[in-house]
């Protein structure tokens, strides 16, 4: 049996689950930022950690 892949959010085996895994660009490559359960792990883990206060989808300065 392989290691336990923890959930960022709740800690569980997302294996266990249907996961979600994100990933970001840092100097143009593609790095896991996460591992989530569900949809719903990764929407908590959104709101908890307040990733969209500030953002935006498109930013047009007036």
């Amino acid at each position: 049996m392989t290691d336990a892949i923890e959930c960022t959010y709740c800690g569980s085996d997302v294996r266990r689950h249907d996961p979600v895994f994100v990933e970001e660009f840092e100097a143009g490559e593609r790095v896991p930022a996460g591992a989530f359960c569900n949809y719903a792990c990764l929407s908590s883990h959104i709101d908890a950690a307040e990733l969209t206060t500030g953002a935006s989808c498109e930013w047009r300065p007036e």
